[in-house]
């Protein structure tokens, strides 16, 4: 999502309330894929300093429907302190969540705008935050939630952009972005290459699938690098639970041990309790040491190493215990008095359909668009990691059908990948000028290109 530190792009996490949904979800923490840089303790100074007056752009709903009139108000930020004449345009593309005037004056992109004399602007991506194109998030509606619309949204307002601005055409666009919005700049620059010159695409996955089994694979080997006996604890905290979970009386020690929100009774509950506990550890390993705000204050000092920490803590010589303590960790940074892993609690929320509900701030957006365009479903199904196998991909594509309906099984999510990456030509990528930054912690770097892009790009991948 994500956690480089010099070129993450990034928006900030709503507040988290007890409503249903994971603090970390298909492999998204709540609020979006990446965090918001931290905030000045000098709050006056960065009122001072920060262009955070909203502008907004009327943009088209379809782009690819010439009869489809309709039209909507897409939200944006300006910051032009440091624009100078002939100066390049540097474009931060929003992601799934609400976008964060705080990025235009924080961030290595500014630092590069002081050195280049560029004036930055940020577009919010269409459905998340304030840029709300329907009444409300039907079915219905958001099929008008799609890559291809959004990057039509960025073609279509750096035209406006140039002429409300006064910018010359032969002024270069520079687009950047982290994680999904990774992605997008990089496919922004491959199809739309005569409006941006050259894209920052940090830590973005590059090929659609179903089955991203290997992000686990990723968060065990992140793990070892504290120590392999990390991994070990973990996979022996979870072998108690699951002989655990076999039984009812099991069932109440865990819902009493890890502070369950409601009792443990299907197997959908099972598999979302385990699904959940994992989320722990790949929230934190996804944004270790890095831009942690997304967590709030409390919560930065939890990484890798703290996590190990307590999992090889030998002073408690219980192992359940020990992923206990990990997991009332979490619940305290969170500020949660119980951990909602309920499966039909989640699916619930997940169908609510009003701007109003708490899955708006970009859990249903997002789980429909894993649904349709891309798949990215962190599963359990690879035995190479220590979080045991509750959680195969079969269960992620259920969680489509039982929130949007029947048709969305793996047929229609097949279909969708496969046009994805034909569409954009997943390892094929055949775009220009594009610089790809990933680390090797982060388990998204798996489907990103890490060193010899394709097509004479280039790539920095920090291990």
């Amino acid at each position: 999502m994500h956690r480089i530190q010099l070129f993450v792009i990034g928006i900030i996490l709503l507040p988290l309330l007890i409503d249903g949904l994971p603090f970390f979800h298909r492999g998204r923490p709540r609020g979006g894929m990446v965090g918001s840089p931290k905030r000045r303790f000098e709050s006056s100074y960065y009122r001072e300093k920060s262009p955070s007056d909203e502008f907004w752009y009327t943009q088209q709903l379809d782009h690819f429907n010439p009869a489809d009139t309709r039209i909507w108000q897409q939200r944006y930020f300006v910051n032009g302190e440091h624009w100078k004449e002939n100066g390049p345009v540097f474009i931060q593309i929003g992601g799934e969540g609400s976008a964060d005037p705080i990025w235009m004056t924080e961030g290595q992109w500014i630092k590069y705008a002081q050195t280049h004399g560029a004036i930055c602007v940020m577009l919010e991506h269409r459905f998340y935050g304030k840029s709300h194109p329907t009444e409300d998030l039907s079915i219905e509606n958001l099929r008008y939630l799609t890559s291809e619309q959004a990057l039509a949204d960025l073609a279509t307002f750096r035209e406006y952009f140039n002429s409300e601005y006064k910018i010359s055409d032969q002024t270069k666009w520079i687009s950047f972005g982290g994680s999904y919005p990774g992605s997008l700049s990089a496919w922004f620059r491959l199809k739309y290459p005569h409006l941006v010159h050259g894209a920052i695409s940090a830590s973005s996955p590059m090929t659609a699938l179903t089955d991203f089994s290997e992000y686990l694979v990723v968060v065990r080997n992140s793990l070892a690098t504290y120590d392999e006996k990390c991994n070990v604890a973990i996979s022996g905290a979870i072998e108690v639970m699951q002989k655990l979970v076999q039984s009812s009386a099991g069932r109440v020690t865990l819902k009493t041990a890890f502070r369950l929100c409601d009792s443990i009774e299907t197997q959908n509950d099972v598999d979302n309790f385990f699904e959940t506990v994992s989320g722990n550890f790949q929230g934190v390993v996804q944004y270790n040491k890095d831009n942690r705000a997304f967590e709030g204050a409390r919560a930065t000092n939890i990484t890798i190493d703290v996590l190990c920490k307590t999992m090889l803590d030998t002073s408690q010589p219980d192992i359940l215990q020990r992923m206990v303590n990990v997991n009332d960790m979490l619940l305290t940074a969170y500020d949660q008095k119980c951990l909602d892993a309920g499966y039909m609690s989640m699916i619930n929320q997940l169908r609510n359909t009003s701007w109003n509900a708490s899955a708006s701030e970009g859990g249903r957006q997002w789980t429909y668009q894993t649904c349709v365009e891309f798949g990215f479903f962190q599963s359990s199904d690879d035995s190479q990691q220590p979080f045991g196998n509750n959680f195969p991909v079969s269960f992620f594509i259920q969680q489509c059908a039982d929130i949007f309906g029947p048709k969305f099984d793996d047929n229609l999510l097949e279909r969708g990948i496969n046009f994805t990456n034909a569409f954009y030509g997943a390892e094929g990528f055949s775009g220009s000028r594009v610089l790809f930054v990933n680390g090797a912690i982060d388990p998204w770097h798996a489907l990103s290109f890490t060193k010899d892009p394709p097509n004479n790009n280039s790539a920095i991948f920090l291990s």
